[in-house]
């Protein structure tokens, strides 16, 4: 019995062996198979015409979806840690909705939850190759987030500038009935969005206005740029020659010379 459940659980959560990817190349037809189904079934004149069909596909991806759910939690040995893991509540959220439905009569929450079947297409990057790249676009963004934040604070910072400077220009007559109603304008004209739904009257308030949208291409182009940069840093030979990586929280950017870690205080080159 151990031995067939060591077996099993190789098939499910590994993916080096031929049983192990077919395992993962049928999980994978079943989730597209049931992304199409769901989004064929938001067409009202095919679900008027096959919704029973529709609905009779979608019960047998879920059940054996299902039976996947409670393979993994059987199987793993840390049940908790899976179930509590991000990938573990996307399963566990993929399959609530369709059990839901018999009892909750909301159709557009249904809709939304179940888009997040989607990102169990995500599963497919442990086959292997994607596994190295998706790692480096993750260290960028981690190693960008910083700045990221502090750029973020200073669009927000303007934005409050420029909605409560148009409240006070416009006024309720333009459309500008509150400070949060003109911070929405200036984002929306910020991002050169412009849906068009509030527009300034008086030719200061134009003015103004054209400065934001003028302030919006150079900022759309910083994030890029900060991205970028840290990409760039983190392909070159001099960073990994230069710097550690802490075994144990994976914080990357150590001197080459540090003991712990200054993300969480482990010793550097001790794994866990």
């Amino acid at each position: 019995m151990k031995l067939t459940k060591r077996k099993l659980a190789h098939i499910v959560f590994e993916s080096n062996d031929r049983p192990s990817r077919t395992f993962d190349v049928v999980l994978l037809i079943l989730i597209f198979g049931s992304v199409i189904v769901a989004v064929l079934d938001s067409v009202t004149e095919l679900k008027e015409e096959y919704g029973r069909l529709f609905f009779t596909l979608e019960l047998i991806f879920t059940f054996l979806f299902t039976i996947e759910y409670v393979l993994r939690v059987w199987l793993t040995s840390k049940t908790f840690r899976y179930v509590s893991s991000f990938y573990g509540i996307v399963d566990l959220l993929a399959i609530l909705p369709v059990y839901l439905s018999f009892f909750v009569a909301n159709v557009q929450l249904l809709t939304v939850v179940r888009a997040l079947r989607l990102l169990r297409v995500i599963r497919i990057l442990k086959l292997g190759r994607y596994l190295a790249e998706a790692d480096f676009i993750r260290r960028s963004l981690k190693a960008s987030m910083t700045k990221i934040q502090i750029f973020l604070f200073t669009v927000l910072t303007i934005v409050l500038i420029m909605g409560t400077l148009m409240y006070l220009i416009e006024g309720p007559a333009a459309g500008f009935t509150s400070i949060p109603r003109a911070m929405y304008w200036a984002i929306v004209t910020l991002t050169t969005v412009g849906f068009g739904d509030i527009t300034p009257q008086t030719p200061l308030g134009q003015f103004v206005a054209s400065l934001i949208m003028l302030m919006g291409y150079a900022i759309i182009a910083v994030p890029t740029g900060i991205v970028s940069s840290e990409m760039a840093k983190q392909k070159s030979p001099e960073f990994h020659a230069t710097s550690k990586t802490c075994t144990y929280c994976g914080q990357d950017g150590l001197d080459k010379d540090a003991k712990f870690c200054k993300n969480c205080g482990h010793p550097v080159d001790i794994k866990p």
